[in-house]
């Protein structure tokens, strides 16, 4: 009876030492720490078979420049353990080898060789506190991103396969707070994850509450999450193509009344803009036009309908046509084309902003009709008066010498077309006054050749120093000018008295 008690009593004791050890490690309880400066060696390994990694341990990246991957050969991880352990061998060995890290007297390598297998052993004491930085550092990266995900203006969302938000940032909320819509219900972007628009970027307006709109360019991208979302804020740039368009509207609007024809090409030589009147001066088809050709090809189109001179030769027009465009972008091309139907054409080409270049064709036959039909007149009136013996000249309301014949040259030695200056009519009365005797008209002539008040002709006795006689004859005619006539007296006429 008193063995039987023992036994039960001992049993008993055993039980509850075990009970006690097993809550004591289900609350955690464990070993103590071991003292302090005590190393805690921990190792990695690499196994390779046939001279080809199979599988390493994941503290081997942290103890290497790199984490060796299955496939890499030996010589890739000899390069790569060299610069850490520099006796590690360039070929697998056939016996155990022992090497030390350089500079790192407590980290080594064992290399373990057993038929085609190797084995490298790296143990390190301090390994557990690489991890730890390691996975600290990890921790200070992802709270950096979280951080950075929700202070951007930029919103970013993820969705799910069912097309449900699964993911989103602050400026995702506060944008779906100003839209009215549900974060986790209906994107505010329903374009977003639907058909073709996912894999590329798209725009899209988002009505308010407050009854205004916002644009955004929705970009997507694929992560190994799945695909993620971007929304960039394009409210400037929408308004100012809408002012670009309103702006181009009234320009169009405006040159529809122009006479002159106008081209505007952008900076990649393609026609942005023309009016009504370059379809009329050009003869070119209007759906021409409206297909945006490009410089060369809009010449190249005029030269086919002859609405600018044709070219000695075609390549050489080619090159030419180049000179143009450099000169019209530097505003130095101005020409005048004369066309076998009769017409005359001026063309300009002006520098626009941003390298585009305008071209402004203009009708100016009825001008140059006229000019030449004026000249014509002046040649006329030239010829005519230059067959009087009388010397005349004409001077405008100014005092200005406008008009002179052949006997005026003659008798005072003047060519008033050749002179540096204009001729006035104190410069004209001073060379008569040196060429004839004194005589009382001159101040009287050029007060009658600058007055504006009404004036009736007059005459006057003039006498040259060689002794020959003149008749002057002054007298008004249009537009406020003073016609002067010189004619000599004939030979043996009373000689008239000089003042």
């Amino acid at each position: 009876m008193q063995d039987y008690l023992a036994l039960s009593v001992g049993f008993g004791s055993g039980l509850a030492l075990f009970a006690g050890l097993w809550v004591m490690a289900r609350v955690g309880t464990r070993a103590p720490a071991p003292p302090a400066g005590a190393a805690v060696l921990s190792s990695a390994s690499i196994l390779l078979q046939d001279g080809v990694v199979i599988d390493s341990t994941e503290d081997a990246a942290l103890l290497l420049p790199s984490a060796p991957h299955p496939g890499q050969s030996w010589r890739d991880l000899h390069d790569m353990v060299l610069p850490i352990f520099p006796g590690f061998p360039p070929v697998p060995p056939d016996t155990g080898v022992s090497l030390e890290a350089a500079g790192e007297t407590d980290m080594t390598m064992r290399i373990a060789s057993d038929g085609g297998f190797v084995r490298c052993v790296i143990r390190a004491p301090r390994l557990a506190e690489r991890r730890n930085r390691l996975r600290q550092s990890d921790q200070l990266a992802g709270a950096r991103q979280r951080a950075a995900l929700d202070a951007t203006p930029q919103p970013i969302w993820q969705v799910g396969p069912n097309n449900q938000v699964t993911w989103y940032n602050s400026a995702f909320a506060q944008l779906c707070q100003e839209s009215g819509t549900d974060p986790h219900g209906e994107c505010p972007f329903a374009d977003v994850g639907q058909g073709e628009t996912a894999a590329g970027t798209v725009r899209a307006r988002v009505a308010l509450t407050d009854g205004s709109a916002r644009w955004f360019s929705l970009t997507t991208r694929q992560t190994d999450a799945g695909p993620m979302h971007f929304a960039s804020a394009i409210d400037t740039l929408v308004e100012a193509e809408r002012a670009q368009r309103t702006f181009v509207q009234t320009l169009t609007k405006t040159f529809a009344h122009l006479p002159i024809g106008l081209a505007v090409f952008d900076r990649d030589h393609r026609l942005v803009l023309f009016n009504p009147a370059l379809v009329d001066l050009t003869r070119l088809p209007v759906d021409f036009l409206s297909a945006r050709p490009n410089l060369l090809s809009f010449f190249d189109h005029m030269r086919e309908n002859r609405m600018m001179p044709e070219p000695k030769s075609y390549s050489g027009w080619r090159e030419q046509l180049a000179q143009v465009i450099c000169a019209a972008r530097d505003d130095r091309y101005c020409e005048t084309w004369n066309l076998p139907s009769g017409l005359t054409y001026k063309i300009t080409g002006r520098p626009h902003p941003d390298r585009a270049v305008a071209f402004l064709l203009e009708d100016i036959s009825a001008e140059i009709s006229l000019t030449r039909r004026f000249r014509s007149e002046l040649e006329l009136t030239q010829s005519v008066i230059d067959c009087f013996d009388e010397a005349v000249a004409v001077f405008s309301q100014l005092g200005v010498l406008t008009f002179c014949n052949a006997a005026y040259r003659e008798m005072w030695k003047c060519d008033p077309d050749s002179a540096f200056a204009e001729v006035t009519i104190v410069d004209a009365t001073t060379d008569w006054q040196r060429a004839c005797l004194p005589s009382p008209i001159w101040e009287d002539l050029r007060d009658f050749v600058l007055t504006r008040r009404e004036r009736s002709s007059w005459t006057a006795p003039l006498t040259l120093f060689d002794g020959r006689s003149l008749t002057c004859a002054i007298e008004p005619v249009a537009a406020g000018a003073t016609m002067v006539r010189f004619s000599r007296e004939p030979v043996g006429a009373p000689q008239p008295a000089i003042a």
